[in-house]
């Protein structure tokens, strides 16, 4: 853990802003069942919270605790003691596997409620400055510390590594952004000849005696394909920055392809057992689609 002291020169939190803050304890107080039942809505917004406050002890447990944490802020001893605390209560979120994304995203709600409070609190413009200038470091130092035992955590696995496994590892991720450059190249090229059957199935619509509405259909389903490769090429870009990929963005282009063959062979009356084969694949891809799209609503809302 980083020397408290030092992280506090750090963050030019000074003796005077905690005394400052010490002020707004006894206020602060009165507000923390307010602000627990707004925190709960909050979080409950995330949709897995569930996961980790799994019954009325642990609930009840953990509002104790956050109530105890939020009157603290404003305790104006800000010691190796108070660091202590925040450092165990990082340890806990890191061992129940809590993502971090979940707590900044909950301490951008502790900062919005606490400074609506403030402004609610102080009249005078100097000291609402000074006031919210001490708020917002002592949020950010809780939020350094409690992000900390992640990177630790981390570096930690990373530490207890021979150097044959951390030389593995670092090639695998190597090869591993090799391959999705490759693989976003091989999607820009799947694009630019999805533009060219596109533009190709114009140029027979426009200028073979093909039937008028063989012709649309055929367009129809060639546009359909390139925007299936649009999404899919925009998904890979979304890997490349570091979000998960969704393999259901494959589905959609092969449901595309097949949908474009329903198109061209629904006009014709001798392909009804192709048609119905290639209707049953879609059928199937269209379930998997659905599940896998079901799961990852599941985890957003």
């Amino acid at each position: 853990m980083t020397n408290f002291e030092e992280l506090k020169k750090h963050y030019k939190f000074t003796p005077e802003e905690a005394q400052l803050l010490k002020k707004f304890q006894g206020d602060i107080s009165k507000l923390q069942n307010e602000f627990i039942e707004e925190f709960y809505d909050y979080i409950w917004g995330f949709g897995t919270t569930a996961k980790f406050l799994k019954n009325t002890q642990i609930i009840e447990y953990h509002k104790a605790k956050l109530k105890e944490w939020f009157v603290n802020l404003f305790s104006g001893s800000y010691g190796v003691e108070y660091f202590t605390y925040l450092y165990k209560i990082g340890e806990i979120h890191v061992r129940i596997g809590l993502p971090t994304h979940f707590v900044n995203s909950a301490f951008t709600f502790v900062r919005t409620y606490t400074l609506k409070k403030i402004d609610e609190m102080v009249s005078d413009q100097a000291e609402y400055t000074r006031v919210v200038q001490a708020v917002e470091k002592i949020i950010d130092i809780n939020l350094d510390v409690l992000t900390s035992s992640y990177r630790e955590e981390e570096l930690g696995k990373f530490l207890s590594m021979s150097r044959f496994e951390k030389t593995i590892l670092q090639g695998l991720k190597k090869f591993n952004s090799y391959v999705n450059l490759f693989l976003a190249f091989s999607l820009a090229i799947v694009a630019f000849f999805a533009i060219g059957l596109f533009v190709y199935d114009i140029y027979l619509l426009v200028f073979t005696p093909v039937p008028i509405e063989e012709g649309i259909l055929t367009v129809l389903g060639s546009l359909l394909v390139l925007w299936a490769a649009i999404e899919l090429i925009h998904e890979e870009i979304n890997h490349l920055q570091g979000r998960g990929f969704a393999i259901g963005a494959f589905i959609m282009l092969a449901m595309a392809a097949l949908i474009r063959k329903v198109l061209i062979y629904s006009l014709s009356s001798e392909k009804i057992n192709e048609l119905l084969t290639v209707g049953t694949v879609i059928v199937a891809l269209g379930i998997a689609y659905w599940l896998i799209g079901g799961k990852a609503k599941a985890k957003i809302s």
